[in-house]
């Protein structure tokens, strides 16, 4: 029960973004694309919350994403989202500027 509400909430290990993206991660930056225009992590692509969805057959289940948005709040619901879709390997990078 309380792996689970750990894994809910977002609490565990910190993860090292930096090494995942060495490593081959894929940024997933989930703004506006007006957003993103104005300034974005390099190699990150946009795939907007609101239509991420449709955007599924261009992503590998296979791939590990970091999800970033402004705050945290839609990339968390992206990586919930990916996750429910049968993605495996999906983190919450949060800010897109805390992974510069």
């Amino acid at each position: 029960m309380l792996d689970a509400l750990k894994k809910l909430f977002g609490f565990g290990p910190r993860v090292n973004y930096t090494e995942l993206i060495k490593q081959g991660a894929q940024i997933i930056d989930v703004r506006t694309p007006g957003e993103f225009k104005n300034g974005h992590n390099k190699g990150a692509i946009n795939l907007p919350l609101q239509t991420i969805s449709r955007d599924l057959a261009k992503l590998n289940k296979q791939k590990t994403y970091i999800t970033c948005c402004a705050s945290g709040m839609r990339s968390r619901q992206a990586k919930n989202f990916l996750i429910a879709q049968g993605f495996e390997h999906v983190h919450n990078g949060g800010s897109w500027t805390s992974l510069t």
